[in-house]
């Protein structure tokens, strides 16, 4: 199957185009949290550029120095103006039995300052710039990557261009740029590394009040170590394709929000792989994300199939990643329980036929253990999940994972999508339990203290080829203006 980026364009604009008016009051406005820019929450977003500060345009809407920074006018009406940004963030990670081989415990004290800039011309042009720097320390570190460990980054720059057309908002986007257009296990900003996980390229965009499309044809970023002149485009890798979305109107569930996003993407890969093997990839999704709140109810639920070549072999891979909760209240804040069921297709990474390994572009795998040790690739997992406020802007998330492989004749993967060596040797199916605990204290709208816990007991499909069970402590500190 063969699709060019120009017919999906050409689709997509076509699809965009049809009617946004059809009984307005009773179909949710399409949220801007997703229509892929990411969530804004009290008018920050982990995607600063994001983030619309023109109310501090009015001195009365400031509280101090620092509101100042986000409206700096360079003509008399305002129509130009810069925003600056920055966040200083503090992290200390404290891992047993790291890489899970019985060893010395490793330690990590890390630190991440970004500092960035969005130059406002008028309502419709914008050119936002950002650097940041990685700073690692500790005990038993390894080989850091870049990501981790760098002097100085150029993580974003790009210009964007937008206006009207026909009643629908259009855009642009050219440059170095976070991309989340897609579910969270899929796509991610990868907060979880110092620097976040950025690509290279051109998006567009058509979206109405209750429709939209997205179309992207991007490059990830390879970082260098030291100065902005080492991060490159990866040549070897490009993600492309399309993402639609519709706002589900609220009478087919009664007081619902629901939004449908259908997508069709492509990635290839010149360097794949799989079972010690390294060659060219070519792999397509085409599913939909099924997200948002009917009463108590709160789904997000992925479903898509995956399809091309990887050298000689023919990929046929599924992944189905279910997550709901029920709040326990009338109150937005009250307790919620939950339940994840993940499964995501393995078979083929050792041996000969189709290739059934699932894979995510680049998805956020945190979601699966907080020491990156899983990933939806030859997993199947379960969770139930409990979410509860103690205190005032004082969030806990606990849950209990069960973990297994869907091939037993195929490896455990982890988090950079490669195999726990030796795994593929043996045929047990339990991968691990993990007890995992959050807590998000919002101090301020600018300051914020994270604490995670995980206890990974591994199963024999680990312990079998010699990995161990392992403890996770972590806590950071984030600043931002």
């Amino acid at each position: 199957m063969k699709i060019s980026l120009p017919r999906l364009l050409a689709a997509t604009l076509c699809c965009a185009s049809f009617p946004a008016h059809a009984e307005e009051a009773k179909t949710p406005v399409y949220p801007v949290s997703s229509n892929g820019d990411g969530a804004v929450t009290n008018g920050y977003s982990i995607s600063r550029w994001a983030e619309d500060w023109q109310v501090m345009a009015d001195e009365k809407k400031r509280d101090d120095p620092l509101d100042r920074l986000k409206f700096l006018p360079l003509d008399g009406d305002g129509d130009i103006y810069v925003t600056l940004s920055g966040e200083l963030r503090l992290r200390v990670n404290q891992t047993t039995n790291p890489n899970l081989r019985e060893a010395e415990a490793q330690r990590q004290d890390i630190s991440r300052m970004v500092a960035g800039a969005d130059l406002h011309i008028g309502p419709h042009l914008r050119f936002y710039g950002e650097l940041a720097h990685g700073g690692l320390g500790g005990r038993n570190l390894g080989a850091p990557s870049s990501n981790f460990r760098n002097g100085l980054a150029a993580q974003q720059y790009f210009a964007e261009a937008n206006g009207k057309i026909a009643g629908l908002d259009v855009g642009i986007r050219y440059g170095r740029q976070e991309f989340v257009d897609g579910p969270n296990l899929l796509t991610s900003q990868r907060d979880n590394n110092t620097l976040h996980y950025t690509l290279n390229g051109v998006r567009a965009w058509v979206r109405g009040k209750a429709v939209r499309a997205d179309v992207f044809d991007l490059r990830p970023t390879a970082y260098g170590e030291d100065g902005i002149g080492d991060d490159k485009s990866d040549p070897e890798r490009r993600f492309s394709g399309v993402t639609l979305g519709y706002a589900v109107p609220t009478t087919v569930l009664g007081d619902s929000k629901l939004f449908v996003d259908p997508f069709l993407w492509r990635r290839r890969n010149g360097v794949g792989t799989w079972g010690g093997r390294i060659g060219p990839a070519t792999r397509w999704y085409g599913g939909v994300h099924v997200y948002g709140d009917a009463g108590p109810l709160q789904l997000d639920w992925t479903v898509n199939h995956q399809w091309g070549t990887f050298m000689d072999q023919k990929i046929d891979a599924w992944q189905v990643l279910l997550a709901q909760s029920w709040r326990l209240g009338k109150d937005k804040a009250a307790p919620r329980i939950g339940l994840s069921a993940d499964y995501a297709s393995g078979g083929g990474g050792y041996g000969d036929g189709k290739l059934r390994d699932a894979y995510s572009p680049f998805g956020n795998n945190i979601y699966y253990s907080y020491q990156l040790y899983l990933t939806p690739s030859n997993l199947r997992a379960l969770a139930p999940t409990f979410s509860f406020s103690p205190l005032k802007n004082v969030k806990v998330n606990a849950e209990y994972r069960f973990a297994w492989r869907d091939s037993v004749t195929d490896a455990v993967y982890r988090a950079n999508g490669q195999p726990f060596a030796g795994t593929q040797n043996g045929r047990a199916r339990k991968i691990a339990e993990l007890a995992r605990l959050q807590a998000v204290w919002q101090i301020s709208p600018r300051v914020s203290f994270t604490g995670r816990y995980e206890h990974l007991e591994a199963g024999p499909a680990l312990t079998d080829a010699g990995y161990r069970s392992s403890d996770f402590l972590a806590g950071w500190l984030s600043l931002r203006f």
